[in-house]
């Protein structure tokens, strides 16, 4: 059976939230709530990868295939669309078997999973990785890690009509800047992307600078060749991806308890963490208001807090 998606279009709520430290440097807070939108399809990582599988739908594709490690939110959602839609779906894992809730759920789904060790991951980006793949897996479209690339990218610019249609519900006419999590730079490639100047984008890093985000970001919006605004990459991965440490942790839960919103400790808390940093340091004027977008994951939440390890 070839890849046959339906045209589902899921809406996210935007709604204003208020912290002590926002409040207090007089910087109005929304955020869309990604983590919404569906059960299991949840978060940035449908509309990264929308485009997608509307390309693998177009060329007849048998299945869909791609890569992401033991805990990976982009897998989650690729496997559970395939689950729904009743499309064949494949993942390349880093590292070795194991069993975390997101491979058990990944099974569940139906997907069928390999594990390429580290150095096998690691060879991802190298001329000829896909060729074996696509010779044991005839016909599958292979979404990059992430659900990235300009086809993730535009899936994304649909966040924000989203955004656009709710401001007067929450009594703003307009917003001063986007602030939103950084793993791939593909959901801030393509805010920036579609709002062409209008407005700046803040991406906080939620893994090292070595693992390229803003070459990814800048690659992907040349290659779009559409104009695009002022874009800022802020430190926020702590230490390392999939880092967390005590102080972040607090400050999720206090975050939690204040705001009434949950959050996950690899990607949005660390950058509603660095969001007070700046706004505290004064970054942002008085009166500014910001859109955080709130980019899901919280499948993975509990795995994230039972370890102090890095989930690898």
């Amino acid at each position: 059976m070839s890849v046959v998606v339906p045209d589902w279009t899921p809406h996210a709520p935007l709604q204003r939230f208020c912290l002590p430290w926002s409040e207090a440097a007089g910087v109005e807070l929304a955020v869309l709530r990604l983590d919404l939108i569906d059960p299991l399809i949840s978060g940035n990582k449908w509309f990264k990868l929308s485009h997608h599988l509307a390309r693998a739908q177009a060329e007849s594709a048998a299945g869909v295939i791609s890569l992401g490690g033991a805990h990976s939110n982009h897998l989650h959602a690729l496997a559970a669309a395939g689950k729904r839609f009743g499309f064949a779906t494949v993942g390349l894992l880093r590292g070795h078997a194991q069993q975390t809730a997101t491979v058990d759920d990944l099974l569940a789904f139906g997907m069928q999973l390999h594990w390429l060790g580290y150095a096998g991951y690691r060879a991802r980006h190298a001329a000829g990785f896909w060729l074996p793949w696509q010779a044991q897996y005839p016909g599958f479209y292979a979404v990059p890690e992430g659900g990235g690339g300009l086809s993730g990218a535009l899936g994304c610019m649909a966040l924000l009509p989203m955004v656009r249609e709710q401001l007067a519900e929450i009594g703003w006419a307009d917003y001063d800047a986007w602030w939103l999590a950084a793993g791939t730079g593909t959901t801030m490639a393509g805010l920036l992307l579609g709002e062409a100047a209008a407005h700046p984008v803040h991406g906080a890093l939620a893994v090292p600078a070595d693992h390229g985000v803003a070459q990814q970001v800048q690659g992907i919006v040349q290659e779009a060749g559409l104009p695009v605004g002022p874009y800022h990459l802020h430190e926020a991965c702590r230490g390392g991806f999939a880092r967390r440490d005590d102080e972040l942790l607090a400050f999720m839960f206090n975050a939690e308890e204040q705001s009434g919103l949950p959050f996950e400790p690899l990607y949005t808390a660390k950058a509603l963490m660095a969001l007070r940093q700046q706004v505290e340091a004064g970054y942002f004027a008085r009166g500014s208001r910001v859109v955080f977008v709130h980019t899901g994951g919280l499948q993975g939440r509990a795995a994230a807090l039972s370890s102090s390890a890095p989930l690898l």
